[in-house]
């Protein structure tokens, strides 16, 4: 019954109309470098989840370098599916997050649009404990479908899109924070930073990414903004199938950065490692996703980044 419900919800999704055309945010220099390359931070996660974490966050350089006390805070995690961790984010790092972000005097909302027959977003939700974790936190939950008028449509120069729907919440928020799963991806291939920002993207739009070039389109979307913090957890990770149930591995990992194309590339590197039948391309950069936000800019290019674990 939840797949009929869902399934009527993926054919009966319409992309709202008369929402506001607006310009991609402004993108903020990755206030994370050494010697003038982007960093990516990498953490054996172990132990203590908090403890990772902020470790983490440490050998990047600090949360103070891009979020501090009065920012309004959008936390964006990977709930497509209930599907336990790795194919949905782990509450208890989620937690561990909004907890970090409070405490350094932001005030957070978690915002979410789950996907395809799994709709509507609040069942999912209500299954996974997010509205339970948010009332504890005292944050808002927002299923970015709920309103219908709480979008915009983001002017870009995309290869395959001219503008794409997001949620007000997220173009209006002062930061946002990427919570990524590290997977292999039935569809895209692979699903990690760039393909996280798929979430955003009004339902009513989403069929049509897969009538071609989808992985090109993915990269695209981040054309309307960049999130300040990536912060993904590889601690499982699925190295075939996926996003919601595949083939399960424990790479122990915590990976860091502020850049979507650096982060991206090292946890492919780490699915890489693993004997596995899926769809990657043996060197990351020939992924399409890749390839496309690195010729339209969307982070640091080979030799660009250097990696501090």
């Amino acid at each position: 019954m939840d797949k009929i419900v869902g399934l009527c919800h993926f054919l009966g999704d319409r992309t709202p109309r008369h929402v506001p055309l607006v310009e991609p945010k402004p993108r903020r220099p990755n206030p994370w470098r050494e010697n003038d390359r982007v960093i990516v931070a990498k953490v054996t996660a172990e132990g203590d989840i908090r403890d990772s974490t902020e470790q983490v966050l440490a050998r990047l350089g600090g949360l103070n370098r891009a979020i501090g006390r009065g920012n309004r805070v959008l936390v964006k995690p990977n709930f497509n599916s209930p599907d336990p961790f790795p194919g949905s984010t782990d509450l208890p790092f989620l937690r561990t997050v909004v907890q970090i972000l409070l405490e350094a005097g932001a005030s957070v909302t978690i915002g979410e649009s789950s996907g395809g027959v799994w709709r509507p977003s609040r069942k999912v939700f209500r299954k996974v404990g997010l509205y339970e974790l948010g009332h504890t936190l005292g944050v808002d939950v927002i299923a970015f479908e709920d309103n219908p008028k709480d979008w915009v449509r983001v002017k870009i120069k995309g290869d395959y899109l001219d503008s794409v729907t997001m949620p007000r919440a997220a173009y209006e928020a002062d930061k946002l924070v990427y919570l990524p799963c590290m997977k292999t991806h039935s569809m895209s291939a692979y699903t990690g930073a760039l393909k996280l920002a798929f979430g955003f993207v009004h339902p009513g739009e989403r069929r049509a990414y897969h009538m071609g070039h989808l992985q090109e389109k993915l990269a695209e979307v981040s054309l309307c903004w960049q999130p300040d913090l990536i912060l993904m957890d590889g601690r499982k990770a699925f190295v075939s199938g996926g996003p919601d149930t595949g083939e399960l591995v424990e790479p122990g990992l915590l990976l860091a950065s502020g850049d979507l194309i650096a982060i991206d590339v090292e946890a492919l590197k780490v699915l890489l490692s693993y004997k596995a039948r899926n769809r990657l391309p043996p060197d990351p950069w020939q992924l399409p996703q890749i390839a496309s936000a690195l010729k339209h800019g969307l982070g640091a290019g080979e030799g660009g980044y250097i990696l501090l674990g």
